[in-house]
């Protein structure tokens, strides 16, 4: 079976994790502060902070972010070709959600659609607090264009990077934060590099940063933020444990060494199936100029009068190719049920979700399994 996706782990990661599991400290170590300092460096960042999962660290930022005045019901938007944390941690930081349509051609947040949205919500007072981009597939947002709008109306930017690391907007890493108030990075084992689980924050706001820090150690401040003795801390806001341990640390420190080498290599499998497939039945996500993409994802559209996306998923898992959907709109999901009459709103995403396959895309894909995979999708379109 080929898979959509598969991690690489080598003897360097191994040995990596072998030294913390041999050490004093599996968790609160040196290693967390050490995979820190990296992110900052390799994204450009000035602050970062390492958590137990993108998910934590979506939640951990919303809530740093939100306005105190508990009287008022704050909103957060977000695409809906998303994975659910996207808007799941709104909903867990007391927030409201909603959910702007899709440009088909880069599966990214629609820019009309965002501008439109928030002018008529402008003029019923009901304009988020905070918008959530999502850098699908590794594509970077309009970052430029979304910081001018964020001047204009009032709300803070959380770029979700989960599917971005080592991805560029005008040569520009993301994750440096210039258009943001905070980038997020996931680091499942699906994704560009890996801890496992895991994901982090990056920030040029201290403030913002330190009030996470908090957060994600149950709301206490430890000895050396109180320069008190070494027993005493004192907690602050109600927080929760999102840490990452330095076993998950100490393997993404080695990972991320290799980041800019396996994005490379993404780029240029991309480019197989780019020239290779039969673009005149399919549609493939479009790059902008002067953006670069990790290529989490290779996604298609099947635009085939012979075969839709559901028998051509099937007619490939025949094959032993092991495909993907990304992602069922979130407002499909039961969780989200009120959203279900306003699918009409998102017809954009509707196409997109009835026609997207997820194809396989990772590094140590060989050159003849992928033209096994193009062979299959040319004959069966």
């Amino acid at each position: 079976m080929i898979n959509y996706t598969k991690h690489q782990i080598d003897n360097f990661d191994i040995r990596s994790v072998v030294n913390v599991l041999r050490s004093k400290s599996l968790t609160q170590g040196n290693q967390v502060l050490k995979f820190e300092k990296n992110l900052c460096r390799y994204f450009g960042a000035k602050y970062s902070l390492a958590l137990n999962s993108a998910t934590s660290a979506l939640h951990l930022t919303c809530e740093a972010l939100k306005n105190k005045n508990y009287f008022k019901k704050q909103i957060v938007w977000t695409s809906p070709n998303s994975f659910v944390s996207s808007s799941n941690c709104a909903l867990l930081s007391g927030m409201k959600v909603d959910f702007v349509d899709i440009d088909l051609n880069t599966f990214n947040i629609s820019i009309s659609s965002l501008k439109k949205k928030l002018e008529i919500s402008k003029k019923i007072k009901k304009l988020p607090s905070i918008v959530i981009v999502v850098h699908f597939g590794g594509l970077p947002c309009d970052m430029k264009e979304i910081y001018n709008l964020s001047k204009k109306y009032k709300f803070k930017i959380i770029e979700d990077a989960s599917h971005a690391a080592g991805s560029k907007y005008f040569n520009t890493k993301i994750g440096d934060c210039f258009y943001s108030d905070a980038t997020i990075f996931s680091f499942h084992a699906a994704k560009n590099f890996t801890t496992g689980e895991g994901g982090a924050v990056l920030s040029n706001n201290k403030n913002l940063i330190k009030k996470i820090a908090s957060l994600r150690t149950h709301g206490i401040m430890n000895k050396n933020q109180l320069n008190h003795k070494r027993w005493f801390y004192k907690q602050n806001f109600l927080g929760l444990n999102y840490r990452m341990t330095d076993i998950q640390a100490a393997l993404g420190i080695t990972q991320l060494n290799k980041l800019s080498k396996w994005v490379v290599q993404r780029n240029k499998i991309a480019s197989i199936y780019k020239r290779k497939l039969f673009k005149s039945h399919l549609k493939l996500q479009e790059i902008p100029k002067g953006y670069y993409s990790s290529y989490h994802l290779m996604v298609i559209l099947v635009n085939s009068k012979k075969i839709n996306r559901n028998k051509l998923y099937n007619y490939l898992l025949k094959n032993k190719i092991m495909c993907n959907v990304h992602y069922i709109p979130i407002y499909r999901h039961n969780f989200y049920r009120r959203y279900k009459s306003y699918i009409k709103s998102f017809n954009k995403c509707e196409k997109y979700f009835k026609k997207a396959l997820t194809l396989p895309l990772y590094p140590s894909l060989t050159q003849k399994n992928q033209i096994k995979i193009i062979r299959l999708i040319n004959k069966a379109i």
